[in-house]
Order: C-alpha cells, then sequence, then structure tokens
C-alpha cells in the first residue's frame, strides 16, 4: 500500500511565527501561518489543506461510485468548507460542509443524492474525520 507524505516547518512562536507546507509529489508548497487560520490572512493553514483533501477525495469516491452504477460523469465539482473555531478552551475544526455540483446525464436526483450520501460517508478522508460532523449539499447540473 502506498504510503502519501507532506512536509511542514514552522519558525518562531504561535502567533509572529511561520511555517512552509510542502505535498511529497512536489506539486503544490505554500507558506502557513496563524493569521491565516483565525483571521483573514494570506498565507495558507491546515484546515484550507484539509478541505482540499476532503473535496478532492468526496470526488473521486463519487465518481467511481456512478461510474460503477453505469452512469457517465461528465463533471463534478466540490468544494469543502472546514469550520475551525475557539470551542471548549481550544481550537478545533467542528463541522466541514461540503457542497458539490455534478453533472450526470439520465441519473434521477434522487439516485444522485443517494451516491452523494454514501460517498460522503465512505470516502477515505471522511471515514478519518469520524469525529467531525459533515454536511452535504448536492446538487445536479
Amino acid at each position: 500500500m502506498p504510503i502519501r507524505t507532506a512536509e511542514a516547518e514552522w519558525r518562531g512562536d504561535l502567533v509572529e511565527g511561520g511555517g512552509h507546507l510542502r505535498l511529497g509529489s512536489g506539486v503544490c508548497a505554500s507558506p502557513y501561518d496563524f493569521r491565516g487560520r483565525t483571521d483573514e490572512g494570506s498565507a495558507s493553514n491546515p484546515e484550507e489543506m484539509l478541505g482540499a483533501a476532503h473535496a478532492g477525495c468526496f470526488s473521486m469516491t463519487l465518481a467511481y461510485q456512478l461510474s460503477q452504477a453505469g452512469f457517465t460523469v461528465e463533471r463534478i465539482h466540490t468544494t469543502a468548507n472546514v469550520h475551525f473555531e475557539q470551542r471548549g478552551g481550544g481550537w478545533s475544526i467542528h463541522t466541514i460542509v461540503l457542497a458539490t455540483q455534478a453533472r450526470v446525464p439520465g441519473i434521477s436526483t434522487a439516485a444522485f443524492i443517494a451516491q452523494a450520501n454514501h460517498a460522503r460517508r465512505h470516502c477515505p478522508v471522511s471515514r478519518a474525520l469520524a469525529g467531525v460532523a459533515i454536511q452535504l449539499n448536492a446538487t445536479l447540473i
């Protein structure tokens, strides 16, 4: 089984310091800092990276399921909104809202929603985030 790797380096204290994130594949590298987590800073943050991973994993899982069910997937676009807030004395990710739009000719809305909900529950990233509420808004376009 493959092992995927990512790196992070941090320098300085939490508020004034900063770091650099890098994916093992080398296709993405980004600065990150605390301001990017809690304010509207311009650097990336772990929650944004997690959201990208979740949106990608969900989209791939949904595409696989729809293909296995005999549908041709033309397009799936998913956004993950990761809710990062201070609660109970510490920072936490309490909710992720996945919003997906898909173009899948010939599928009924009910069948699409059922497939999307299955993907929400069973994509590997969703399973890894079992302690987080994952909501889904799924729309056929």
